[in-house]
């Protein structure tokens, strides 16, 4: 009977490892497609609304959730706190705070660390071509991870049940 409260208690563990893991691939193109709406929002407070980074930063992250969300509204806070840090260090910041809480990898991080060298010091236009070209990469990077979440999400979910069968096999 300990046994097999014991098994059960592995295979359930197991599963659950896979499933867990098989979620990170599923949630990595949902962020990735949740950054690229929040960059979007940015472009339109900028080209259109003519509004202060700050409040652009705000109002990008009051339509997502999340870390993303609080990324965007921790350099936002940053920015409005007054103090004399530059943009870039308060966006470097922001995205160290909160990226241990994304799926997303250092590809990504990347591309948002190059965006912030160039928000805030440049006219409305070229800081648009920088965002339209940050959005680029980061697209590519959600087909990738489609392709990826495609290729291992199963895989995954099977590995942990099969790997918590297995131990489940040699505990008996």
């Amino acid at each position: 009977m300990v046994k097999l409260i014991g098994a059960l208690f592995v295979l359930f563990a197991g599963t659950m490892i896979g499933f867990q893991q098989a979620a990170k691939f599923a949630e990595r193109p949902r962020q990735l497609r949740q950054l690229v709406h929040m960059l979007q929002r940015l472009i339109t407070e900028i080209s259109y609304g003519y509004t202060p980074l700050p409040e652009a930063l705000k109002r990008a992250a009051g339509i997502g959730k999340g870390p993303i969300a609080a990324m965007f509204a921790e350099a936002a806070k940053g920015l409005l706190s007054g103090s004399e840090q530059s943009f870039e260090q308060h966006w470097k910041t922001a995205i160290d705070e909160y990226w241990g809480h994304t799926c997303m990898r250092s590809n990504e991080q990347a591309v948002l660390y190059r965006l912030g060298t160039s928000l805030g010091i440049s006219d409305a236009n070229d800081q648009i071509k920088n965002l339209q070209l940050a959005i680029d990469q980061i697209k590519l990077e959600e087909q990738a991870a489609r392709e990826e979440q495609g290729k291992y999400e199963a895989m995954w979910k099977s590995l942990g049940v099969l790997t918590a069968v297995l131990i489940i096999i040699l505990m008996m």
